[in-house]
């Protein structure tokens, strides 16, 4: 790559003698050389783009971002013991690629003492070389947690969710649970979950599906718990966990623009209360996609805010994948009277993709298929 900048400069240079006069080509050009020359960096280290390319095939875009970060390797043959090593270890050039893009530190990084570690304490802990390589690669930030702390949280995620194969599934998918001292958060705030009759089943749901919500300070949770309970939400209610994780999404300020929203929308305060209670998922929705699929069922003329308070969970829905087309086909349907009882959009919009699509497209594809895959796709 160095040899290439030169090239050119060069090349610029003959073509217009003039060129090198020119006040900052001057400056750059010595400046090049300058930090190019030997006192600047001595012989034994490498610029990391040409070490990349050169020494490890790797492509131009990672070297180019690599060496945003890193511009020099002082010890090359260091860096070399850690990627054949985790070459052996089962890592394809691709997820070293990955992990380097996200972590160039890796290159530097003492093997004995940071990399060997981690790696075997997932060995030891019963993962697989490809549940080892994956769950680095979808998070490589995990090379740089402190050794002594990953084994417990490994600990610590097992005992909740019961088995490798769930720790590996959910590491795939969040790096966060081995960047966190579990004992600090995680556990605490089941235990106090636990306490408020959040069934256990419930809480591992809640790992899969909101990973970052058991990674709140426990004080933080109580306050959210706090608040939940002040707006007469019942702890029995299959809906209390999620009522908890909606209050937590957002700030207080947050809060208040959403409680506004619904204000300026039709809602009362009882209303609003209503919803919380029945859907609170309702309220960790965006606001712009709650004003777009208000404004599209209101559009059809067959619905209001009073059938939209009673049926608020339509305002989680997908307004491009879900609302709109089917929306779409029901009217197509109801108005050949191909439909032999009338079904609802609240019904319509509950059915997965699959059971709709064989129920209500499939068996009048000639009158609503091409409709419904158009706006499917949109």
């Amino acid at each position: 790559m160095t040899l290439y900048i030169c090239r050119s400069l060069i090349s610029r240079s003959l073509k217009n003698p003039s060129y090198l006069h020119r006040p900052h080509i001057s400056f750059s050009f010595s400046l090049f050389f300058f930090s190019s020359s030997r006192e600047a960096h001595p012989s034994h280290t490498v610029a990391v783009a040409d070490y990349l390319i050169e020494r490890h095939q790797f492509s131009p875009e990672t070297a180019s971002k690599v060496s945003s970060v890193v511009a020099y390797l002082k010890n090359p043959e260091k860096s070399d013991s850690v990627l054949s090593f985790l070459k052996e270890t089962g890592f394809s050039k691709i997820h070293l690629e990955q992990v380097i893009k996200s972590v160039p530190q890796v290159l530097s990084a003492n093997l004995d003492h940071n990399i060997k570690p981690k790696i075997k304490i997932f060995h030891d802990s019963g993962f697989s070389p490809t549940d080892i390589v994956e769950i680095i690669s979808a998070d490589p930030w995990i090379l740089t947690r402190s050794a002594n702390r990953l084994g417990p949280s490994i600990l610590a995620l097992k005992n909740v969710l019961g088995s490798n194969v769930d720790v590996s599934r959910i590491l795939k998918v969040s790096g966060w649970f081995l960047k966190q001292d579990l004992e600090k958060t995680m556990k605490p705030n089941i235990e106090f979950m636990m306490s408020c009759g959040i069934s256990s089943s419930q809480i591992t749901k809640f790992v899969y599906n909101f990973p970052r919500f058991l990674l709140h300070k426990p004080e933080s949770v109580k306050e959210f718990v706090k608040k939940v309970d002040e707006m007469g939400f019942n702890r029995k209610s299959g809906m209390f966990l999620h009522a908890i994780r909606a209050v937590s999404s957002m700030t207080a300020e947050n809060w208040e623009h959403k409680l506004e929203l619904f204000r300026n929308l039709g809602f009362s305060e009882d209303d609003i209360l209503s919803v919380f209670r029945r859907v609170p998922q309702v309220f960790a929705v965006s606001e712009r996609k709650i004003k777009e699929a208000t404004k599209v069922l209101l559009s059809t003329g067959k619905y209001d805010i009073s059938f939209i308070i009673s049926h608020a969970e339509l305002l989680i829905c997908s307004v491009e994948q879900r609302l709109k087309p089917r929306l779409r086909v029901l009217e197509i349907l109801e108005r050949k009277k191909l439909l032999l009882r009338k079904l609802s959009i609240t019904t319509a919009c509950k059915i997965s993709d699959k059971k709709f699509f064989e129920k209500y497209v499939f068996p009048y594809s000639k009158e609503v298929g091409k409709v419904f895959t158009v706006n499917k796709g949109s």
